[in-house]
């Protein structure tokens, strides 16, 4: 049997638009002579669609595409797409062939966590997804079906000899391996053979990384996607038989690799599929705005990224030097605009209601604001999107400033600690001839730059300490007893918890990004605003 795989990457919407990637998946499919082709979970829709679900004529609409779609698949398909029985509405899979519908499966599992709603727009399914083709006997299965041992015991015992699962696996760090382990653990325990395509691309704040995959019954891989890129894999095998022929295998990507693969993807295809072509980035001179530069430029081609200097009383000679040396080592288009000038007429303005106090936040917030304003002007004059550059450390603790560094249509960075930042820098650096971000900025102390001699430390713990007790309490819920319990000072903990919670109607405000960890900012994490558990 020759199974494919095509790993697309649809937009969320574009029903037309997906169904011409589907058509034309199925046309290289059929080309390399496929028994079977296997498209992504809602790949017809895009996923996820929201609420656009609860538009009628959008569920109609995917239907009528799904029509045209199986009109064209002369060979079996199976294709995602949404399925509307009376009022209900089910995560669906049709079997194509002979140019026509012969089955459709609805998906049993239905997640409900972290990022996911489907039991907000979708029926369960009761159903197995059991076909003979050519003698032997498949399971159809839709993502979570395939992490319920239960489902693949009971199909396997319904005679099937081959699982199918159709995927939209949202990423983050290490989710590649942990889902390649289940998979094969499925098809081992089962004896059976286990053909998976996953989705591929980016969709807001979410990446999905394709590595589609086929397991033979011993738990080889012999079959592998590409990591973050549309993909048609190709894998012959026999069932019944404990072992293939090995195909193509995509190499294993991980580590900091996987995560900056993912910004990219992530990031690349926000500004396109929103119709967008350039971005425009505040450079500081700061590791934040150079890593977020060097992903831009990867993602869109430096011809497409704008670095704008906007120094003020306080900025250190280095931090534009730095800056310069960046944008030329990227290739990137730079301009300068001083903030002195806006700063000075506001400080002018604003000196009657400040008179009689001392010099602060206040101040200092105003200068990353007038920065804002001038990013935002560029973008309105030119199209550009502006990239907010603040990381997970910084937003969590509400280390910067509304309506001033905040200010962006997205932003990359959002859910990366400030110590992988270093990380994804020097693996960046690592990966060229020469380095892309200076060593300077590497090396130079994290600094906002809106008072003399500030630091970041000033006002945070050290990073290392600062992101291990944020990866505990936000990612992993832990209570403040708990943390302490580690070894971390109580001083510290409380102080944390107390601004991460206090800065939660900042977040709320804040651009999208890209999710990166098991728990992100945002869909995954939703705390009240007003809220004093305390931890």
């Amino acid at each position: 049997m020759r199974v494919a795989l095509a790993q697309i990457n649809p937009t969320v919407g574009d029903i037309q638009g997906n169904m011409a990637r589907v058509m034309r998946a199925v046309q290289a499919a059929d080309d390399q002579g496929a028994g079977i082709t296997i498209l992504p979970e809602l790949v017809l829709t895009g996923y996820p669609p929201e609420d656009l679900l609860l538009k009628e004529h959008f569920v109609e609409d995917n239907l009528m595409a799904l029509e045209q779609v199986s009109a064209v698949c002369g060979h079996f398909t199976l294709v995602g797409f949404v399925d509307r029985v009376g009022e209900n509405l089910y995560n669906a899979v049709a079997l194509c062939g002979n140019n026509r519908v012969l089955q459709v499966y609805h998906k049993r599992r239905l997640p409900n966590y972290g990022v996911f709603d489907e039991r907000r727009y979708f029926s369960e399914g009761v159903a197995p997804g059991l076909t003979e083709l050519g003698g032997t006997m498949f399971a159809t299965t839709i993502c979570e079906d395939i992490w319920t041992p239960e489902l693949a015991e009971e199909a396997v015992r319904a005679g099937a000899t081959l699982l199918l699962n159709v995927s939209a696996s949202p990423f983050h760090a290490g989710k590649g391996a942990e889902r390649e382990d289940m998979l094969r653990a499925r098809a081992r325990d089962n004896g059976v053979w286990l053909a998976y395509c996953n989705l591929v691309g980016g969709q807001d704040e979410l990446v999905f990384d394709g590595r589609s995959v086929v397991i033979s019954p011993s738990g080889e891989v012999i079959a592998r996607g590409k990591a973050f890129e549309e993909d048609l894999v190709i894998a012959d095998f026999t069932p019944g038989a404990k072992l293939g022929a090995s195909a193509d295998l995509a190499p294993v990507v991980e580590g900091s690799h996987e995560v900056y693969s993912a910004l990219v993807t992530g990031l690349g295809d926000y500004v396109r599929k929103n119709g967008f072509s350039d971005v425009a980035i505040g450079l500081s001179g700061g590791i934040d705005s150079a890593l977020t530069a060097a992903i831009a430029a990867d993602a869109l081609g430096p011809e497409h990224v704008h670095g704008v200097l906007m120094p003020s009383r306080y900025s250190s000679g280095g931090s534009v030097e730095d800056s310069l040396e960046l944008a030329s080592l990227l290739g990137i288009e730079t301009r300068e605009l001083s903030v002195e000038p806006a700063f000075s007429a506001l400080l002018e303005t604003l000196a009657p209601s400040f008179e009689g106090t001392d010099s602060g936040v206040a101040e200092e917030n105003l200068q990353a604001r007038v920065r804002g304003t001038l990013l935002m002007a560029l973008s309105n004059k030119f199209g550009w999107l502006t990239l907010a550059t603040g990381n997970k450390s910084e937003l969590s603790v509400g280390y910067s400033t509304l309506y001033g560094d905040m200010v962006g249509g997205y932003a990359p960075l959002k859910d990366v600690f400030k110590t992988r930042v270093y990380e994804l820098a020097e693996w960046r650096n690592g990966r060229s001839e020469a380095a892309v971000i200076p060593q300077a900025i590497i090396d130079k102390a994290p600094s906002a730059e809106l008072r003399p001699d500030q630091t970041d430390q000033d006002s945070l713990p050290p990073y290392d300490v600062l992101d291990a007790v944020l990866s505990r309490y936000v990612e992993g819920d832990d209570s403040r007893n708990d943390i302490v319990s580690t070894g971390f000072s109580a001083d510290v903990v409380d102080r944390v918890i107390a601004l991460t919670d206090r800065s939660e109607y900042k977040r709320r405000q804040g651009a999208p990004g890209i999710k990166i960890t098991p728990k992100a900012f945002g869909k995954d994490r939703r705390m009240p605003i007003t809220n004093q558990y305390g931890g």
